[in-house]
């Protein structure tokens, strides 16, 4: 069961990614808030309802205040930290830049945006992550602090 439960979530978010980098679906009228409404990794469907792909109970952020790179956040599906993780240095509320988001082994550039920092365990941090047009939403909470 739990295999069909793993086979079921890597198919998820294999058509997510397709449709991701695929299509332009995005009207660009989703609104940049800084309140997290979902929990996990998230994406409004063309029927304006959010689908969370992924709850933030699977998955694992880790908080590294001090990397080689400067401040940055893991973000990784705790069950599968190699098949799906995303990984960005853009911390700071409001800021942008890129990350990388790799899901079942392929790894996609996408921009960022931070919509809300934290820098302690339990904290709520919320991004934005676009690609091609379209975007999704990681909302998570800190688990690790380093």
């Amino acid at each position: 069961m739990k295999t069909l439960k793993t086979t079921m979530k890597t198919l998820i978010l294999l058509a997510f990614t397709l449709v991701l980098f695929n299509c332009d679906n995005d009207d660009d009228a989703a609104p940049n808030i800084d309140v997290c409404n979902y929990q996990g990794f998230t994406f409004l469907d063309t029927n304006d309802n959010t689908q969370t792909l992924i709850p933030d109970s699977e998955l694992t952020t880790d908080f590294f205040h001090t990397s080689s790179n400067g401040p940055e956040v893991e973000i990784y599906d705790t069950a599968n930290p190699g098949d799906f993780w995303f990984v960005t240095e853009v911390v700071d509320a409001n800021a942008s830049g890129v990350g990388r988001l790799s899901i079942g082994g392929t790894i996609h550039n996408v921009n960022v945006t931070c919509q809300r920092t934290g820098s302690a365990v339990n904290e709520e941090m919320r991004f934005d992550v676009t690609a091609n047009g379209l975007e999704a939403e990681f909302c998570v909470k800190i688990n690790e602090y380093h």
